[in-house]
């Protein structure tokens, strides 16, 4: 399959068949569908915390509570670099496929331990480091998953497409938070009270994520290698050169902090409107259970079908008007948007504001994947896009919830407008000054 993908791009002025076009959304779905496994079980963290939170950490002020269990969250992000490293180098040395289908095995041996795991009433402290044990190897396959799903995506995808194929990376990942939110609204509405959640109910995704988990991995059987690290593997077989690793990859240093930069702004955004957007709605804008779930899950249906028609406007425009879109527009309107958020008088008008800020989180979200790819030959694709990525969500995005936390338990919640809006602006100069991505292309270049 890799060969007849082949002989229809070997140009970027060739247009796609159908039957060319079918091959490349069966192994984009395969591709991605992995993807959305792990975000879904990584998620269901987020999503169920308001739930376990009192099981794992003692304590009477809900506020606190959150804040330890937002600490665990931002723990998994901490191991996130060494399974960008890992699984990158794994990608690139061994094959995108066999990369994709050993992390999402891996989160499912996390998200099981978590739907097993005896809680603080039971066996005292070690009932939050089992927790503990479970995110670090979630984390571990998070991180491997992104840079290795973006690689695979991209590599795909036609080059006249592949802005618009590659932003399907964050349909999935957005999707998988999507599903941990119905599977909440599901168990709220239909089958369990608040009591039973809070007792035992939280488990259930968890289950679920460990059998998706496996279903997927069966499914990734019949993944095809890309076409890409074919011809690279076999122009290392033949010239005798390693590929991947960290010694190739830092012959690379400007395009390892172009991620690190273009990242940061996107990331913290992010992560305040999805993962920490439930805890805010519920504990500064006073909704209730049920009216917290509906918007977030309606405004993640809103940012999932924005992010395809993002995508394919980038193969139109370029890469780079897009990043500096959501850069101005992210520094002018966060500390508007969050304020006003925060005094919102129903579901309605939260969800309107938080539609609003997808609008312009998205100029990066639809994109940045395919942008990283772009910067690195197939050699070190996956390590570069994983690793740096990955250092930085750590830092910014994973620490997102906990920082706007801190704050407003402190009495100083606006301080953390004020944060994002900085770091925002801070990506904004590293979109000005990049290069469009689209334009000059590393995709095609195997060292």
């Amino acid at each position: 399959m890799a060969a007849e993908i082949a002989a229809t791009s070997n140009a970027d002025n060739e247009k796609m068949t159908a039957s060319d076009m079918a091959r490349r959304v069966k192994m984009i779905f395969l591709g991605s569908a992995g993807n959305l496994v792990e975000w879904y079980d990584f998620y269901a963290y987020a999503a169920f915390a308001l739930y376990f939170a009192p099981s794992f950490f003692p304590n009477t002020d809900p506020v606190v509570q959150q804040l330890q269990a937002a600490l665990l969250f931002a723990f998994g992000f901490i191991v996130r670099p060494i399974g960008g490293w890992l699984f990158g180098h794994f990608a690139d040395r061994y094959g995108r496929r066999l990369a994709l289908t050993t992390s999402v095995l891996l989160m499912c041996i996390g998200s099981l331990i978590i739907a097993v795991s005896p809680t603080y009433a039971q066996i005292g402290i070690w009932a939050p480091v089992i927790l503990a044990v479970a995110r670090v190897i979630q984390g571990l396959s998070l991180g491997g998953q992104y840079g290795t799903s973006a690689t695979y995506l991209s590599e795909v995808a036609h080059p006249r497409h592949r802005g618009f194929f590659s932003s399907f990376q964050y349909v999935t990942l957005i999707g998988g938070q999507l599903t941990a939110i119905l599977v909440l609204m599901i168990l709220q509405k239909v089958f369990l009270s608040p009591d039973e959640l809070r007792a035992w109910g939280w488990r259930i995704p968890f289950y679920i994520g460990g059998g998706l988990a496996i279903f997927t991995a069966v499914m990734q059987r019949h993944l095809h290698e890309t076409d890409q690290f074919v011809a690279a593997k076999k122009e290392a077989d033949r010239t005798g050169k390693k590929i991947g690793g960290i010694r190739q990859l830092m012959k690379y240093p400007k395009e390892i902090m172009i991620v690190v930069g273009l990242t940061m702004g996107g990331t913290t955004a992010f992560y305040t409107y999805t993962t920490y957007m439930q805890k805010y709605l519920k504990l500064s804008v006073g909704l209730n259970d049920e009216q917290t779930t509906m918007v977030t899950a309606g405004s993640l249906i809103f940012a999932l079908f924005l992010q395809p028609l993002y995508g394919a406007l980038s193969d139109k425009i370029g890469r780079r008007p897009l990043l500096i879109f959501f850069g101005v527009a992210g520094t002018l309107f966060t500390i508007p948007i969050l304020t006003t958020l925060q005094t919102a008088t129903g579901p309605w008008e939260a969800f309107f504001l938080i539609a609003c800020a997808w609008i312009i989180v998205s100029g990066y979200t639809s994109i940045n994947a395919v942008v990283k790819a772009e910067l690195f030959p197939t050699a070190v694709r996956a390590i570069g896009v994983g690793l740096p990525y990955a250092v930085t969500v750590s830092l910014f995005g994973g620490s997102a919830e906990s920082v706007a936390l801190l704050f407003k338990s402190q009495g100083h919640e606006s301080w953390f407008y004020y944060y994002l809006t900085g770091i925002i602006a801070t990506s904004l100069l590293v979109y000005v000054f990049m290069r469009d991505t689209r334009k000059e292309s590393a995709m095609d270049r195997h060292e």
